[in-house]
């Protein structure tokens, strides 16, 4: 009809604002709800409409019988009539969708804002509201977090990658907790995360552990978690169950190992032909055997072994103690006259450490007395206590190979056996154990232990074992 024609004729508008998203430091990500205006016609003058119907029922008479001919009944053009009328001023017979707490209209077909889809349901939005974040869109009830699968209604959330967390949510998968309290690691006073971590066990805690005097372990050097009981040694070593569980304990006890180690030795072609007594002893008895040694050089801060040239009593451990309650307790020690029959009298290692370090420390101190008792002459200390790290590393790394197993201190006594069997529990962490002991020795920092391995390793690599140690027998140095 003409009248309608003219009426498509008027202007007619319609905006959709995106859902804005802005960064704020860091991952907290703040989004804005999208706001939507609908401009629509509120009204038409009441002549103008009046004046365009009469011109079309004019054009009708005009027009004679053939429009008559075909004229619609007056009912059925009535209702065309309001139909039209109703579309083309945007009325809806029904109450318009409700958003949240706001009401709009939806728009109309030919108000088209472009084709999305939402990246959580993969359908069409169309038109409406909607959210846009890092590129992506999204129906409302479909911004979840990718965590809890709970739609995002807050105004600040965290992105990782392109998924969208509740800050809660992103806190509890990515805010690293400490491994002693198993609270979140506070921030330093710049907002950023400060923690500890341990080189080889990845072990994270809170910087303030340092000062507050929380244990380590004595021999794995982890620290212990608040919800763990380590053991405490009379001497007041601190020993977590992993390592407890492999320990050597007495005198007796270590004989099966000192087997093994001297069967190392003669693999080597480097066979001791005397016999030097081998002796656990206690922390307070290995410090008063040093102090009565008239040379050596011995690793700081704590020595755990000792080759003793001097004629001592030293008090030895007869009988391991139990385990209970988190103690050692019921320990029998016996006192142990040296003599000097050769140029070593013992050697001393400290009780209460797994088998692997008890073993590295024990080829240590072995490879001293090896050196003493073939005449080599004095050496400087870097390199005397770096060719004894070398055959230290030697026997972890075989053990390492070997699986960490021996026949012969599983079959020598029934205390061995005990200490075997629990070490087959736990051969996957005695293997990760005998890589740390190992890695100890590669990256020491002292210039005495750490260089002097390094530049021993680097000569015996190069040059063979038997010309290196032949070398130092003649020059007192490392071949280069």
């Amino acid at each position: 009809m003409g009248w309608l024609n003219k009426i498509f004729k008027g202007s007619s508008s319609h905006k959709i604002s995106e859902g804005q998203y802005h960064a704020k430091l860091g991952d907290d990500r703040i989004w804005n709800e999208p706001e939507h205006t609908v401009d629509t016609w509120s009204e038409y003058d009441n002549e103008d409409i009046d004046h365009a119907i009469a011109l079309s029922l004019a054009e009708q008479e005009a027009k004679g019988k053939n429009v008559i001919e075909n004229e619609v009944p007056l009912e059925e053009e009535d209702e065309q009539l309001a139909r039209a009328l109703q579309e083309s001023l945007n009325m809806e017979p029904e109450s318009p969708p409700h958003y949240g707490n706001q009401s709009s209209y939806p728009p109309m077909p030919f108000f088209s804002a472009g084709s999305r889809t939402c990246a959580g349901c993969n359908r069409e939005i169309g038109h409406g509201r909607y959210l846009s974040c890092v590129g992506s869109f999204y129906h409302p009830e479909c911004f979840r977090c990718h965590s809890c699968n709970l739609p995002i209604s807050d105004t600040e959330f965290s992105m990782s990658g392109v998924y969208p967390y509740h800050k809660s949510c992103y806190k509890e998968q990515y805010h690293p907790k400490c491994d002693v309290c198993k609270n979140f690691i506070p921030t330093n006073a710049d907002g950023l995360i400060e923690y500890r971590a341990h080189p080889f066990w990845n072990q994270k805690y809170c910087p303030s552990h340092e000062q507050d005097r929380t244990p380590r372990c004595c021999s794995c050097e982890r620290m212990e978690p608040r919800e763990t009981q380590y053991v405490s040694l009379d001497d007041g070593r601190r020993l977590c169950l992993e390592c407890l569980d492999s320990s050597i304990m007495d005198t007796n006890e270590c004989q099966p190992l000192y087997l093994d180690i001297q069967e190392f030795y003669e693999g080597l072609n480097m066979k001791i032909e005397q016999q030097v007594p081998l002796l656990l002893v206690e922390r307070t008895a290995l410090n008063e055997a040093m102090e009565g040694e008239k040379g050596g050089y011995h690793h700081m801060p704590e020595t755990r072994g000792l080759c003793l040239s001097e004629e001592q009593t030293v008090s030895t451990i007869l009988k391991r103690p139990r385990i209970g309650a988190g103690k050692a307790f019921g320990m029998i020690t016996e006192p142990y006259r040296l003599t000097r029959r050769c140029e070593v009298t013992a050697i001393l290692i400290l009780y209460g450490l797994p088998r692997l370090l008890t073993g590295s420390i024990l080829a240590h101190e072995m490879m001293h007395a090896w050196l003493r008792l073939k005449g080599y002459r004095t050496l400087r200390p870097d390199v005397e206590e770096g060719i004894c790290q070398v055959l230290a590393h030697m026997w972890v790394e075989s053990e390492i190979m070997s699986g960490s197993g021996s026949n012969v201190a599983s079959s020598s006594s029934s205390s061995s056996s005990s200490t075997s069997t629990k070490k087959g529990k736990r051969s996957q962490f005695e293997k990760k154990l005998g890589d740390f002991f190992k890695r100890q020795i590669e990256f020491d920092a002292s210039p005495t232990y750490g260089d002097g391995f390094r530049d021993g390793n680097r000569a015996v690599n190069k040059y063979g074992l038997r010309n290196t140690l032949e070398h130092i027998r003649l020059t007192g140095t490392f071949p280069y």
